[in-house]
């Protein structure tokens, strides 16, 4: 049976990265992002690439009526899917003061309530069924904040503790949920971050490997497939999610001091 994934986020950058990964697997896949035509142009690449069908969903997650009826759709067309996996978010990294209202909400209604539109939309499907995996997309500044990152960090924050909770309400169910810890990744959206990002966040990312979308994409399918909860590419994130508690202390101190230097 042709296994379905839906992706939201995934016309580009990580998401996409994924679904050419599944693509060449011959999943059917559903996209959700904003753009119509940049959504046209993945759906266009991902049947090349071997995809058994792609249905691109232009819509807003952060819209919930139009979230839901896009799922709707998806379900309709492809059944309940096998994986779901959140990408779409926004990142606006700047000073706590040249920040706006607009962008403090933006990032949650985008990073946290985006991914929970989709997570109601399509659970009750995956319940039914009792089985599918979901794999909500948080961040490095999910796991500790990081200077620059008022707005983003609470909304990945956020979406940690929904992958907590919902961990334990599906597991009865028969339902996987995994939370993902990208580190910087090269992406589109990383190139829009470098445009605000203050000095001291400049320094205290400096030190760390950015890695390619496939990479991290090929590490978020190697988790789902083992079932683990928390998926963490790279060594940086691999060190991070398991000790971020432990090492908060000298994480300040060496995030401290690279603020000071810059």
């Amino acid at each position: 049976m042709t296994r379905h994934a839906l992706i939201s986020g995934g016309s580009s950058g990580i998401g996409l990265a994924v679904a050419r990964r599944l693509a060449r697997q011959g999943w059917r896949l559903t996209l959700l992002a904003r753009r119509p035509d940049v959504l046209a142009q993945a759906a266009a690449e991902l049947h090349e690439q071997g995809a058994a069908a792609v249905l691109p969903l232009a819509v807003d997650v952060a819209d919930a009526a139009a979230c839901h009826a896009a799922v709707a759709q998806a379900l309709a067309q492809g059944g309940a899917p096998d994986l779901t996996l959140t990408c779409a978010g926004i990142a606006r990294p700047d000073y706590f003061e040249a920040l706006t209202d607009a962008d403090f909400h933006e990032a949650m209604a985008v990073n946290y309530f985006g991914t929970l539109h989709v997570l109601r939309a399509v659970l009750p499907a995956l319940r039914a069924r009792r089985s599918g995996h979901v794999a909500l997309m948080s961040s490095g500044a999910g796991l500790t904040g990081i200077f620059g990152y008022a707005a983003y960090a609470p909304s990945k924050f956020a979406v940690r503790g929904l992958a907590e909770v919902l961990r334990a309400e599906l597991k009865a169910d028969g339902v996987g949920v995994s939370v993902v810890f990208p580190p910087d990744t090269d992406t589109p959206q990383l190139a829009q971050e470098n445009l605000t990002k203050p000095a001291e966040t400049r320094a205290i990312a400096g030190a760390a490997r950015v890695m390619s979308a496939d990479a991290v994409a090929a590490a978020i399918l190697r988790g789902v497939e083992r079932r683990r909860f928390v998926i963490a590419p790279g060594p940086e994130m691999g060190l991070l999610a398991p000790l971020h508690s432990l090492i908060a202390p000298l994480l300040r101190w060496q995030f401290d001091r690279a603020a000071r230097r810059a």
